[in-house]
């Protein structure tokens, strides 16, 4: 390298010792790790097999093939470095994206030298980056409609949501400061109110408070069972914004009956509040959860989940349909003996 490219190899010294200690490369121990790899590639010093059909047209383009292939290959190793800012605890992992660049290189057999530089000059550490991004999501989407992964998603979707639930409720015990508003939509200024779920999850406790303080149940004067609540109104449903534009997205009503208050009507302080409580309250009426923020929880920890269950199957390929179940024996007369 240093003898027929020495511009390359004048740069690649250069630019070496101008990095801050930290992220030199270690030219010497690169050499060594690119020598192994290339020969793994390469099937060099494997013995040859007769039945094989792939081979490397570009060794039959140069009389130092294997030579040159390094000086190549040396360049986009200092590169790669360069664009991954790595430092020595990183040798490994820019030894294999170096390692999927040349393999991915070679895939096309290049037929002259000049060929496999242009493909590994376009496969950017960025790049790969992308393409290994875009297989692995495209592995799981495939792998996500595997009836093996259909039914393990169905088994485990009731745990999730369980545990959704509990979060919300345990968000409605914790219980919220809303701002007060007029039976007209109007915001009261400097007015707020406090509501919050008993731990037993069968009374809600509301009541008058400042804009700093978090009442306890016993210090919030009113309460109203939850078996009281009819329904759940949200939006332009809600009582107190009938007509109204503004704050509607963060407005919802729990309709009473079988008590003097027809209605307690909330505004929000933001989106996630709203889908909290309004999940919550579903929850304890026995209906089904149906904010944005729990369909996007479900998949996120299904998603997770399923991936920590398969983490021993990892490479293994998931059939679609599982193996047949073999016929039966023609009989049962056979025993293990003990002895």
């Amino acid at each position: 390298f240093a003898r027929n490219h020495q511009d390359n190899y004048t740069k690649l010294v250069l630019e070496n010792s101008c990095r801050a200690d930290e992220h030199e490369c270690p030219f010497g121990r690169a050499s060594v790790e690119l020598v192994k790899i290339l020969c793994e590639l390469l099937k060099i010093g494997d013995q040859p097999s007769e039945q094989e059909k792939s081979f490397q047209p570009l060794f039959f383009t140069h009389d130092h093939p294997f030579e040159e292939c390094f000086c190549i290959c040396i360049v986009l190793l200092n590169k790669t470095w360069k664009e991954m800012r790595a430092t020595l605890e990183d040798f490994g992992k820019v030894a294999s994206v170096v390692k999927e660049q040349i393999s991915r290189a070679l895939q096309d057999k290049p037929s002259p030298l000049e060929q496999l530089r242009t493909k590994l000059q376009n496969l950017t550490y960025s790049e790969i980056t992308a393409l290994w991004q875009q297989e692995r999501t495209s592995r799981e989407e495939w792998e996500s409609h595997a009836r093996p992964i259909v039914e393990l998603r169905e088994q485990i979707t009731p745990d999730i949501l369980n545990l959704i639930k509990e979060q919300r409720l345990a968000f409605l015990v914790e219980g919220t400061r809303f701002t007060k508003y007029s039976a007209r939509g109007q915001r009261i200024k400097d007015k707020f109110w406090y509501m919050r779920l008993s731990p037993n999850h069968k009374v809600l406790h509301y009541g008058d408070c400042d804009e700093k303080s978090a009442p306890t149940a016993e210090e919030l004067g009113c309460k109203l069972a939850v078996s009281d609540i009819k329904a759940l109104l949200m939006g332009k449903e809600c009582p107190h914004m009938k007509g109204r534009k503004a704050s509607h997205q963060l407005a919802f009503s729990l309709a009473l009956e079988g008590v003097d208050l027809q209605s307690l009507d909330c505004v929000a302080p933001d989106e996630l509040t709203v889908a909290y409580w309004t999940d919550g309250i579903n929850a304890l009426l026995g209906q089904r959860m149906q904010s944005k923020e729990t369909c996007k929880e479900l998949d996120t920890l299904l998603s997770m989940e399923i991936k920590l269950r398969l983490l021993d199957a990892e490479g293994v390929p998931i059939p679609q349909e599982p193996p047949p179940i073999p016929p039966d024996p023609p009989n049962y007369h056979f025993c293990y003996d003990l002895k």
